[in-house]
């Protein structure tokens, strides 16, 4: 009997590339940390060298996995670590922008 082996991922073109042009922006290495949306998905959170925060949303999680594995300098890992909450840097325009109207 031979086992059957799910398919790999297939991980979307535009997310490499944004998450190349992330890289590009804000260091050559950056922590990524995959996310359950729900229905949505997932998101793969981006940490830069520099402390700089982005997201790329993905249909699920194992797409997000491989596109961690897929990009050179993306090192998979999670809130947990304190490293990669350390690495973070917010300030004050992400600040305003994540508060919403209150503070506009």
């Amino acid at each position: 009997m031979s086992e059957q082996s799910s398919p790999e991922p297939v991980v979307p073109p535009a997310a490499v590339a944004a998450a190349q042009r992330f890289l590009a922006a804000h260091g050559k290495n950056a922590r990524a940390v995959v996310a359950h949306l729900g229905r949505r998905g997932a998101r793969v959170t981006l940490v830069g060298a520099d402390g700089a925060l982005g997201d790329i949303v993905v249909d699920d999680v194992a797409i997000g996995e491989a596109l961690c594995d897929r990009v050179e300098g993306l090192t998979k890992s999670d809130w947990e670590d304190r490293d990669t909450t350390a690495a973070l840097t917010i300030g004050p325009a992400h600040r305003r922008r994540m508060a919403g109207l209150r503070v506009r």
